[in-house]
């Protein structure tokens, strides 16, 4: 019996890229202006650096690269710390995942199995990690750098 297909929750994704445009807004002060943004949260016993960098400005929307960088023992770790490619919809209020790492053009919905072994469900999953990164920046996380003008 075959498994049945997947099908796009666009409510549940919609309001989760809603929820990560809030996250990123607060953890982005001054998004019109400011370049970079650079945060250490403490995780048990590990300390890591999380850093949102502008690549992109037009009038609706902003694109920026969440980055982590662990400090101390994980450094040179085995596991590779993530890279985001975000999109930010000013006008739509929304906020979605373009890329990560070398993965680009992510599709709402995989055929499985696939060449590149993306799970049916991959662009979701992804927004929902960065939600979960997102929200512990913002409950752990502490700005290395001074906020507003």
């Amino acid at each position: 019996m075959s498994k049945p297909r997947y099908k796009v929750d666009l409510p549940r994704q919609q309001a989760e890229c809603e929820a990560n445009y809030w996250r990123l807004r607060k953890l982005m002060p001054g998004v019109t202006y400011t370049e970079r943004w650079q945060f250490t949260v403490l995780a048990g016993d590990n300390l890591h650096h999380t850093r949102i960098q502008v690549l992109e400005r037009s009038r609706y929307t902003t694109s920026v690269q969440i980055t982590q960088v662990a400090r101390g023992d994980s450094e040179g770790s085995w596991l590779k710390a993530p890279k985001l490619t975000v999109r930010l919809y000013h006008d739509a209020r929304l906020a979605e995942v373009l890329t990560w790492e070398h993965h680009r053009r992510l599709q709402p919905r995989y055929d499985y199995p696939n060449r590149a072994m993306y799970q049916s469900d991959e662009k979701a999953q992804l927004n929902r990690f960065l939600g979960e990164w997102l929200s512990v920046c913002l409950q752990c996380g502490h700005s290395l750098e001074k906020v507003g003008r």
